[in-house]
C-alpha cells in the first residue's frame, strides 16, 4: 500500500494577468507579504487567443521580488522557451497536455531544474493527464477556457479535480492540484472541497482595493472548507 502523503499546503497564487501592467512591481508588492507564489500567465496568440508577457517581463519582475514564479505557458511550442523562462527567474513551468510531446517536455523541465507542471483545459478528460501524475509536481485543472481573465468558473471541472486528488493520494504522491479561472471567495470553497490546494486568483485579488487582504480572505475560505467548516 502506498504511503499516505502529507496534507498539501494551501496557497493562493495571485495572477498578474489582472494586475496593472504599468506598475507590476507595485502590484506584486501588495500581495508579497501574504503569499509565496505568483502566477504568471504566458499566452502566444496561437494556443490561446491572447498575447501577454515573455521572458523579458519575467526577468524585470524578478528584480523586484523573491516570490516563486508559477509560470503557466499557454503556448503552442513551450519547449523553445523553457530555458529562457528558467533563466528569467521562473521557478516552475506548467505546459498544456493538449500541445503534445508531454514526456519530452517533462524531461526538459527536469533537466533545467524547473518545478514541473501539467495543465488541462476544461474539456480535456482526466485520462489525458492520469499517466503523468507520477512524473510531475503540479497538475493545473483549468476552471475556465484559457485566454482571458474574468471568466465564470466552470463547476463541471470539479469532478476532474477530485479524480486527480484521489489518484495522487492513492499512489502516495505529494502533488499540488491547482485550479485557475473564476476563483473567488465562493468558488475557492468548492475547489478546496474537491481537493485543490493551489488557487490562482486574478480579478478577485488585483481588482480589489486591498489585494493583500483579498488573498487573506481567499486563503481563509479555503482553510475553512478543508476543515469542513461551513462558509
Amino acid at each position: 500500500m502506498a504511503p499516505v502523503p502529507d496534507e498539501p499546503e494551501l496557497r493562493v497564487a495571485p495572477s498578474i494577468l489582472s494586475a496593472d501592467f504599468g506598475s507590476l512591481a507595485e502590484a506584486v508588492a501588495t500581495v508579497a507579504p501574504v503569499t509565496d507564489w505568483l502566477h504568471v500567465d504566458v499566452m502566444d496568440g496561437h494556443f490561446v487567443p491572447n498575447l501577454t508577457v515573455g521572458p523579458p517581463v519575467v526577468a524585470s519582475l524578478r528584480a523586484h521580488t523573491d516570490l516563486f514564479f508559477d509560470t503557466h505557458l499557454m503556448i503552442t511550442d513551450p519547449g523553445r522557451y523553457l530555458e529562457a523562462f528558467r533563466d528569467a527567474g521562473a521557478g516552475g513551468c506548467t505546459v498544456h497536455v493538449e500541445v503534445g510531446e508531454t514526456g519530452a517536455l517533462v524531461d526538459q523541465m527536469r533537466r533545467l531544474g524547473l518545478r514541473v507542471g501539467l495543465a488541462a483545459n476544461p474539456d480535456t478528460p482526466f485520462e489525458a493527464i492520469e499517466p503523468w501524475l507520477g512524473r510531475v509536481d503540479l497538475v493545473l485543472c483549468m476552471t475556465v477556457f484559457p485566454g482571458f481573465g474574468g471568466q465564470a468558473f466552470l463547476a463541471e471541472v470539479l469532478d476532474k479535480v477530485r479524480r486527480v486528488r484521489e489518484a495522487a493520494d492513492g499512489a502516495g504522491l505529494a502533488l499540488d492540484v491547482e485550479v485557475d479561472g473564476g476563483i473567488d471567495e465562493r468558488t475557492v470553497v468548492d475547489a478546496a472541497r474537491a481537493g485543490a490546494n493551489v488557487f490562482v486568483a486574478g480579478s478577485a485579488v488585483f481588482t480589489r482595493p486591498d489585494p493583500g487582504a483579498a488573498v487573506t480572505r481567499l486563503l481563509g475560505a479555503a482553510r475553512r472548507a478543508r476543515a469542513g467548516v461551513r462558509t
